[in-house]
């Protein structure tokens, strides 16, 4: 459940500590994906010799999978959504007009400047009227 409204001042204050999260969710996301590729190889490779590397492998896995969570639940505790992560497209929840909205913000982008409904999705951005 949603219980944080901004307002698109509030959004693009919070946007750098955003863009900022993202960018260490991004590295660390790209990490796991290169380790769990390694770990792919080695398993097809698999001998006797490469089951504890194996076992090692999957502790660090698990570990960065831990990790990954925490980012997304640090994003979720404020309220914001997190759509894809990469490339970065980002909602924060909102309200104009006595609609429910949502303020997005996509990757490259050097502030929040369009908005759209719940069950709009990307493709039915707009640009906000304060923008």
């Amino acid at each position: 459940m949603i219980t944080k409204r901004y307002t698109l001042a509030e959004a693009n204050a919070l946007l750098p500590e955003v863009k900022q999260n993202l960018e260490q969710l991004q590295e660390l996301s790209h990490k796991l994906e290169e380790h769990y590729i390694h770990y792919r190889k080695v398993k097809a490779g698999h001998t006797e010799l490469s089951g504890e590397l194996l076992f090692e492998m999957e502790g660090q896995m698990d570990f960065m999978q831990f990790e990954l969570q925490l980012y997304m639940q640090n994003f979720a505790r404020r309220g914001v959504l997190i759509k894809m992560i990469n490339p970065g497209l980002i909602d924060f929840p909102g309200v104009m007009d006595g609609e429910e909205i949502l303020l997005c913000w996509r990757e490259g982008e050097d502030r929040i400047t369009h908005y759209h409904g719940w069950h709009d999705g990307f493709a039915g951005r707009k640009l906000h009227p304060d923008a």
